[in-house]
């Protein structure tokens, strides 16, 4: 059926593209073709087969997400190398291969030389289940060419990790990088004033400073070196090497050839594409359609199999919180304060949902937003149990939406914490003026003109962003110390913007419990006491096909590029990228409760 529908939907948007504009008739052909072909593929009695044994593939280029909207639309449109698939997906495959007699082993598959962008908490999820896969007595294989690091975490559960004799292996440990563009700001006169409450709430530095300040050094290093020790332990432990000898490779080398690789135990032979498809046959066979491959099973097929719901009227509804969070309604990649805060209060008065798990992956946002949805948050979790999942990232505004539940959920390597408030504002006096442009300004009273962007603030203006600020951090302390049943100084202590793992977070009594999304989701059935009569409901929904459909066209040219851009061309996207946060930065108040810097793991 994925053929089927890929091929359709390929062929269907390929002869559009010939047309030099896509009208409202366009539009509406589009709307009815893909209607025709969603209508047939399900209607389609064509089920996926799986032969005796077959060998479970994972394409190691593929970023797991939590929630991805377009889906098998977005495969067919974009194309195989911006394909993306669902984390739920993948652990549910992994579990059930452990339990088909048909399904003998995995294949870690790296040989397309591509880079996925998954999350290492996320990773972790993943790894958990592979470990569950090869404690039943099933082998894992990897394979793969240039190993970088995400691929090397997961792929190093396996039984034998096979390198092409010209690979290599990156282990050059954990880098956190940040553009500053104080001095920019500077030479094209961009003013820009930062209020703020906590030690360690360092995002509005981005914008302010030339280079990281001592706190946000401070923190930032003892975040990279927790991520950076549960790497080393899980590696170490599966490659039988320890922490220490895997400390000194980053220190010595950091880049490892294939023969190095071996020579230190980080794989176990090299191998040729033909050489690794004779290990695969060995295990599986041939295929018989196709001897110059072997009995597989892709995983996007696969999950079709293993993601069958159970029909049930007691149901656990799974919500996904991706993104930066926005007052409104939000748009792709964003979480909006009106429609999560809306779809929970939906799940709420749904009588059917007798649990929620709400997974939350996000650095925050805007602090009136993350307010919003927190109340409808406290208002469920008054109705029936709420159980936090936190992802790859849960942090200020992400672990504000996340106080008040029954239990919460975090990777040992989840970003998290950030309990801080900033403001900042933006003015563009020195630009204007040096282009010829003035403003003048008639007004009423001395501060109505206190949010304009025509000059600097002045002193009392800046006291009372300052205030403002203090007031939703006292308040965000406040309902922190609540919900975690924690003093209101042990919160202080632990507050002040500061950053923390997964794993420092429990310590510390943020999180309660060491899990990913499966765990969140057993214990929420536990706790409403469903023993294993429930279905899983999963929100929020899919858009529609015509919106996905709209949207992938308007998109996919540049996100098709981004695969072979040329050093250059990456690094101005990179700036591109920073400076486009400033999107998010809609809250009425231009206060936020954000993680305090873009963090991206390298």
């Amino acid at each position: 059926m994925r053929q089927f529908l890929k091929q359709a939907l390929a062929s269907t948007v390929g002869s559009l593209l010939g047309l030099t504009l896509f009208s409202a008739v366009s539009i509406a052909i589009v709307s009815v073709t893909i209607g025709a072909i969603i209508q047939s593929a399900t209607n389609s009695n064509d089920t996926v087969k799986i032969p005796d044994k077959s060998i479970l593939t994972i394409d190691l280029s593929r970023s797991i997400v939590d929630l991805n909207p377009g889906k098998t639309l977005q495969e067919a449109i974009a194309g195989e190398a911006n394909r993306v698939i669902e984390l739920k997906s993948v652990l549910n495959s992994i579990d059930a291969a452990a339990k088909d007699k048909r399904i003998l082993a995995i294949y870690l598959d790296g040989s397309n030389g591509k880079v996925s962008s998954t999350g290492f908490a996320t990773l972790k999820e993943v790894r958990t289940a592979l470990e569950r896969f090869r404690a039943t007595g099933k082998k894992i294989i990897a394979y793969n060419i240039a190993i970088d690091k995400r691929d090397y975490y997961l792929s190093s559960v396996a039984n034998q990790i096979f390198i092409n004799p010209m690979g290599s292996i990156d282990i050059n440990g954990f880098r956190s990088e940040t553009m500053f563009f104080k001095n920019a700001f500077d030479k094209y006169g961009i003013g820009v004033e930062v209020v703020r409450v906590g030690k360690y709430k360092s995002f509005g530095e981005t914008w302010s400073l030339d280079k990281f300040s001592p706190a946000a050094r401070q923190e930032t290093q003892q975040l990279l070196n927790n991520l950076w020790g549960e790497f080393k332990t899980s590696v170490g432990s599966s490659r039988q090497l320890t922490p220490e000898s895997i400390q000194k490779m980053a220190d010595d080398r950091g880049m490892f050839t294939a023969a190095q690789s071996i020579k230190n135990k980080l794989v176990d032979r090299t191998a040729y594409p033909d050489e690794i498809l004779t290990e695969l046959q060995k295990i599986s066979g041939a295929d018989k359609e196709d001897k110059t491959s072997f009995r597989r099973i892709d995983i996007e097929d696969y999950a079709e199999v293993a993601n069958q719901k159970k029909s049930s009227s007691r149901k656990i509804g799974v919500i996904y919180a991706q993104g930066s969070i926005v007052s409104g309604e939000g748009s792709s990649g964003q979480i909006g304060g009106d429609s999560l805060a809306r779809q929970l209060r939906e799940l709420r008065l749904d009588k059917d949902i007798k649990a929620v798990v709400l997974r939350v992956n996000s650095p925050g946002g805007s602090a009136l937003a993350s307010d919003i949805i927190q109340r409808e948050v406290r208002l469920l979790h008054k109705e029936k149990p709420v159980v936090i999942s936190m992802g790859d990232v849960a942090a200020s505004g992400g672990y504000w939406i996340s106080t008040y539940s029954n239990k919460i959920f975090a990777e040992s390597n989840t970003i998290t914490g950030s309990i801080g408030v900033i403001g900042i504002n933006f003015n563009y006096q020195k630009l204007a003026n040096k282009n010829g442009i003035t403003w003048d300004v008639i007004k009423t009273s001395k501060l109505a003109d206190g949010n304009t962007v025509a000059r600097p603030r002045t002193p009392q203006e800046l006291a009372i962003s300052q205030q403002m600020v203090d007031d939703i951090y006292d308040d965000f302390l406040n309902k922190v110390s609540e919900s975690r049943k924690l003093p209101k100084q042990k919160v202080a202590e632990i507050a002040q913007g500061r950053v923390w793992s997964g794993i420092d977070a429990k310590k510390i009594g943020l999180v309660d419990d060491i899990g990913g999304l499966n765990d969140a989701i057993d214990y929420a059935a536990k706790t409403a006491k469903l023993d294993k009569d429930w279905e899983l409901e999963e929100y929020p929904t899919s858009e529609g096909w015509e919106e996905k459909l709209i949207k992938q066209f308007a998109g996919s040219k540049e996100v098709r590029s981004l695969q072979t851009q040329d050093p250059l061309s990456t690094e101005l996207l990179k700036v591109k990228s920073e400076l486009s946060i400033l999107k998010n930065f809609n809250d009425p108040h231009g206060v936020y409760v954000r993680l305090p810097f873009n963090f991206k793991l390298d």
